[in-house]
């Protein structure tokens, strides 16, 4: 299936989770990841369970604090 991550189409399996996906993109620091799909926030604690479609539209955020 197919997935846009970050603004890149990309050919994934097929049922993969958000979990899997963190993993298999190699993403840094996944402690701290906050993932949207198709523009809509999902809990960390749904990263195992919730399954990918196709054509879904996957971003990995950071927030950063800071500042005086």
């Amino acid at each position: 299936m197919k997935l846009t991550i970050a603004g890149e189409v990309k050919e994934v399996k097929d049922g993969i989770t958000i979990a899997e996906l963190i993993e298999q993109e190699n993403v840094e620091t996944p402690e701290y990841v906050t993932v949207s799909v198709n523009d809509e926030f999902v809990k960390a604690e749904d990263f195992i369970t919730q399954v990918l479609k196709n054509e879904d539209t996957i971003e990995f955020l950071y927030f950063m604090g800071g500042g005086q």
